[in-house]
């Protein structure tokens, strides 16, 4: 299956909501009206669209009606325009160190799939051929730490864990070290799940990526952030709180085969200017797959 089937299979709930309200709005009647421009709008929103990109893609469509009139107006391709466009040029590639150990910390609140993404990352790296090594940071929870192991030994990667209750700090220092003398490429590390809103929490999170920072220098590399789909723009709150805590350095989005809300990936990160590294379409290993704003806009708005 082609990585646009995939995108596409994901977002069937979304595109199959998007599809039938548009098309029964463009033909119901021979003029494009106030009235219907407001329903075209009200159908975004509930896509969770958000407002900015939702205002844009409406005053596109009207614009076009204006220059071509109803026969010559696509609004399925207006729309397509407009959300590959929001994404702008941003990297959306998988950092990687100069030298040495690339390390990348996975954070969010609690659910949103942050062990499964970082055994999922660690599979599409040793598929590149490279070398990764998992840390299990969430020591708040044995079930955390069994299920990494569990991916671990699924997929054939390494995994470095702790006691239940361990000072998850120290944890990820041991999987620097350990990851660097088997001369991994990389190594994903699995933090706990934490509320946005707990600054105690957050400023542990905090203390993990100082002592990680000062057994390897830059490190963690990459800061990806770990949303729901199927909360909606509620992860957008979420995605500000993270930020402003650890500097995220991008976004994965999982879980989106399951919400017809599938649009919060443009508003957030056209609101935080963070870019998407990575969709979540399924459940299997290889169901995570890189972001592509193309075949994403073109999966949404797919006739």
């Amino acid at each position: 299956m082609s990585l646009f089937d995939r995108i596409k299979r994901g977002l069937q709930k979304t595109q199959a909501r998007l599809s039938h309200e548009i098309k029964r709005i463009v033909t119901r009647s021979p003029k494009l009206d106030a009235a219907s421009l407001e329903e075209l709008e009200a159908a975004l929103l509930a896509a969770d669209f958000g407002v900015r990109l939702t205002t844009q893609i409406v005053e596109a469509v009207r614009r076009g009606y204006e220059t071509q009139g109803r026969s010559g107006l696509d609004v399925f391709e207006i729309a397509r325009r407009e959300v590959q466009a929001a994404f702008g040029d941003q990297d959306n590639r998988l950092v990687r160190a100069p030298e040495g150990l690339t390390v990348v910390s996975l954070v969010g609140v609690n659910g949103t799939g942050k062990t499964t993404t970082s055994a999922k990352l660690a599979h599409r790296v040793q598929e590149e051929g490279l070398q990764a090594v998992l840390a299990a940071c969430d020591t708040f929870r044995a079930a955390a730490i069994e299920q990494l192991k569990l991916w671990g030994e699924r997929l054939g990667v390494p995994v470095v864990a702790g006691r239940y209750g361990a000072d998850p700090a120290a944890v990820a220092h041991d999987a620097i070290t350990a990851a660097q003398a088997r001369g991994a490429d990389y190594l994903f590390v699995d933090t706990a799940g934490r509320l946005h809103t707990k600054n105690n929490l957050m400023q542990e999170l905090q203390k993990v990526h100082r002592v990680m920072g000062r057994k390897l220098p830059g490190a963690p590399h990459e800061v990806l952030l770990v949303l729901d789909a199927t909360t909606g723009m509620n992860a957008l709150n979420q995605a500000r709180e993270f930020h402003k805590a650890v500097s995220l350095t991008g976004l994965v989005i999982t879980k989106l085969d399951g919400t017809s809300r599938g649009g919060m990936a443009v508003a957030i990160q056209k609101e935080l200017g963070l870019p998407i590294k990575f969709i979540g379409v399924g459940e299997q290993a290889d169901d995570l797959q890189p972001f592509d704003p193309a075949a994403y806009a073109e999966a949404l708005f797919a006739e």
